[in-house]
């Protein structure tokens, strides 16, 4: 007997959880400190607006101008941006900015990596988020070079003595079927024996 097709449930269809901040981003959003974050490939601001409504003044970077025209809103500067021209001026033109956070999802720009650290205050966060290996086989993307591989935020956090707070690395249901993988961490100022903080985060 066959079996009624699968209806979405109202309210929760992928085009409505797009729109929707990143589970992840919103967990940890209010741990970032006070002052300014950076929400980069900002797209069309869903985190943006997430970090305005915490009290962050907010700078919203994308590539795409349209993306920022729905960006835009109160506590959100918007600043069109190519990360990934060659004149490295240009794809990052914040070296002497520092923020307290620094929120990035589904983007990845591996050449960016020692700019995102150095633009990040003391005890400033790194919240990230984007699609890993295995990702392939649910859609786009699936070139290798714009898939993490397993393990890799990990190793961004030792290579730049980040101190980590939480990281996952598997399958996500919503907004859509993924392999992704996602990390908290923090330019700690207190450091001992390999990045331990000598105080912990408060996380509630």
């Amino acid at each position: 007997m066959s079996q009624p097709p699968m209806m979405p449930i109202p309210g929760t269809n992928a085009h409505n959880a797009m729109d929707r901040a990143s589970a992840w981003v919103t967990r940890f959003a209010p741990l970032i400190p006070d002052g300014e974050v950076m929400d980069l490939a900002c797209g069309a601001g869903r985190h943006s607006r997430l970090l305005a409504q915490h009290g962050h003044a907010v700078l919203a970077v994308d590539r795409n101008a349209e993306a920022l025209a729905l960006a835009a809103g109160p506590g959100i500067q918007t600043m069109q941006v190519d990360l990934e021209t060659e004149d490295p001026a240009a794809s990052w033109p914040f070296a002497e900015a520092r923020f307290a956070g620094i929120v990035v999802t589904n983007y990845l720009h591996r050449p960016l990596w020692g700019s995102l650290v150095a633009s990040l205050a003391s005890n400033g966060m790194l919240i990230y988020e984007t699609f890993a290996l295995g990702n392939e086989q649910f859609g786009k993307p699936s070139n290798p070079a714009f898939l993490l591989a397993h393990g890799e935020l990990l190793d961004v956090a030792r290579q730049y003595g980040l101190q980590v707070v939480a990281y996952e690395d598997g399958y996500i249901a919503e907004p859509k079927p993924a392999m992704v993988q996602r990390i908290c961490m923090i330019k700690a100022d207190n450091q001992v024996d390999k990045g331990i903080p000598v105080t912990n985060l408060r996380l509630n």
